[in-house]
């Protein structure tokens, strides 16, 4: 029985020292900031202060002093980053452009994560599972176009426009127009279906079986 109460004594020391770690740790570091920081610039400009002031804690300055430091720095590295990462952003496409075999892919890659932007994310509209490359095998495709236009002349049943990327670089792949009544629709969203293509399968967005989310649903409803 004092084994039993020793650990659950000892259980319960390490967890009440697993919650108060964090906030030592935060508490720890804004101190050793404030000191650093504060207690290098205070005695600097202290002297001058008016007589009405110097009544006031040096941590109050110290305090006072971090922030604006803090302050100063996030907006000059925010101005920087504006001005001159537009400049450097610049240079380096052209760099990158120069370089043989090395322009053309980085223009494909930019290309196509600006179309899995929010601006065009319209035009991946669905996610469907693809018969590729022989009947039987699927993969993941993505309608890029249900309209009709002038190749759907020469089909005789609904056909929609499908990109089917290759893994697990999505950059390349097939255009292909596939008949709508072979391609399975899938409820998840653009972005897991392009999860699942990069990590070749190893990662699934989380999903819950309709049908079984209603069977619960009416287990639950008849024992309440």
């Amino acid at each position: 029985m004092a084994e039993t109460r020793l650990a659950s004594l000892r259980n319960a020391f390490l967890t009440g020292l697993l919650l108060v770690a964090p906030f030592v740790v935060t508490v720890w570091a804004l101190r050793l900031i404030i000191s650093f920081v504060g207690g290098s610039i205070t005695p600097l400009f202290t002297p001058y202060l008016p007589d009405a002031l110097n009544h006031l804690p040096n941590l109050v300055w110290d305090v006072t002093t971090t922030v604006i430091v803090l302050g100063l720095i996030a907006g000059l590295g925010y101005l920087s980053r504006l001005l001159l990462g537009q400049f450097v952003g610049a240079m380096t496409e052209r760099f990158i452009h120069s370089i043989p075999g090395i322009g053309g892919f980085y223009n494909s890659v930019k290309q196509f994560i600006d179309t899995f932007g929010a601006k065009d994310r319209a035009q991946f509209s669905k996610v469907v599972l693809v018969q590729f490359p022989r009947p039987g095998a699927y993969t993941i495709g993505f309608v890029t176009n249900t309209a009709r236009g002038e190749p759907h002349q020469h089909f005789t049943a609904d056909h929609w426009a499908v990109f089917v990327p290759t893994c697990p670089s999505p950059v390349n792949g097939f255009f292909m127009y596939l008949p709508a009544a072979e391609l399975i629709e899938l409820g998840m969203s653009v972005g897991d279906g392009m999860k699942i293509v990069i990590s070749c399968g190893a990662v699934l967005p989380n999903w819950t079986d309709p049908a079984a989310a209603q069977a619960a649903l009416k287990t639950w409803a008849a024992g309440t």
